[in-house]
């Protein structure tokens, strides 16, 4: 049983039938029926600084938030700013920078933020209840995907090791301008798209990595998955920082907790499994959908997504097991 399993143990059971999505099946965000068309999506995300720049991290963090809203499906309706900040630095204008950039990304989505929580904190961290709305017949679950199904990703991988890299000061600034962009990418169009083309399931790549999170997707849905490791995009320059050593703890402790449960074929470098394994933060959609709905989903895509690839595929087997070739 991994720490967190351990300490969820001790969550009572939820038995309200109105609770449609809870912690059980490690799902992005809860979700709570208040009619026969309605039910309410909510979550909550916040993390310290991966960037330098304040206003880059206002940003990325607000798109983080708001994509738990979209893996479900669902449409964000409003946010809270939870705020951590030593109020010895309130006048240097830091903080202000920190919340310019996540307003700008809620208006982006739309979504006016209507408040929020701050705290004395010596480190500074940022983030935001985010809540949304959807229709309880056509919210998207990790728990649907399906033998068959095709998996697509949406995002580059590989934020991680260039966070990492950025806290030693060894990433190339091209690196972490083309990092930043894609982390402060909102994941509203890949989400219409799944939802226009049927998607089975659906999940958002952030601390357990690519593996990670296919991994609860694959144990919530009863089913296992191959992998193509050639097929999975990467952010510009992060191989080159992972292979000099850039690896965050996070990363290290996702491959180790998930050692029982994929296999690796021998030509899969230690690199590319690290890769595969990286934390990341405000990643793209990993989506199950049906092979035959794949080119609607693409075609709804577009060129609205930082990538739209297909990585994978979901067969019957041990549930969660991962094969990667």
């Amino acid at each position: 049983m991994s720490e967190l399993a351990q300490v969820l143990r001790h969550i009572a059971p939820v038995d309200d039938p109105a609770a449609l999505v809870g912690y059980s099946t490690g799902d992005d965000a809860a979700v709570y029926r208040i009619a026969d068309d309605r039910a309410m999506v909510v979550t909550a995300d916040f993390f310290t600084p991966i960037v330098d720049d304040p206003y880059d991290f206002g940003r990325i963090a607000a798109a983080n938030a708001l994509s738990d809203i979209y893996a479900m499906g669902a449409r964000p309706l409003f946010a809270l700013n939870l705020v951590g900040f030593p109020r010895r630095l309130l006048g240097e204008g830091i903080l202000e920078t920190i919340l310019r950039g996540g307003g700008e990304v809620a208006r982006e989505a739309g979504v006016p933020i209507l408040g929020g929580h701050s705290l004395d904190d010596q480190e500074p961290k940022y983030g935001m209840v985010a809540v949304g709305e959807v229709h309880p017949d056509r919210m998207v679950t990790n728990a649907g995907a399906r033998p068959g199904d095709v998996l697509v990703l949406t995002k580059p991988i590989g934020s991680g090791v260039i966070a990492t890299a950025i806290k030693a000061g060894k990433a190339p600034k091209a690196v972490v301008d083309g990092a930043v962009a894609v982390m402060a990418t909102l994941n509203r169009a890949p989400a219409e798209a799944m939802t226009k083309a049927g998607a089975n399931a659906a999940t958002d790549v952030t601390g357990f990595g690519l593996l990670g999170h296919l991994h609860r997707m694959l144990l919530a849905s009863g089913v296992a998955a191959h992998l193509r490791a050639s097929d999975v995009p990467l952010l510009d320059g992060a191989r080159a920082l992972a292979e000099a050593g850039h690896v965050p703890g996070g990363t290290k402790r996702n491959l180790a907790d998930l050692a029982a449960h994929v296999a690796f074929a021998p030509a899969v470098d230690g690199t590319t499994r690290t890769l595969l394994g990286d934390a990341q933060t405000s990643g793209g959609l990993l989506i199950s959908l049906p092979a035959d709905r794949l080119a609607t989903l693409l075609h709804e895509i577009g060129g609205l997504a930082p990538v739209a690839a297909v990585i994978g595929s979901v067969r019957a087997g041990t549930a969660g097991g991962v094969e990667v070739e």
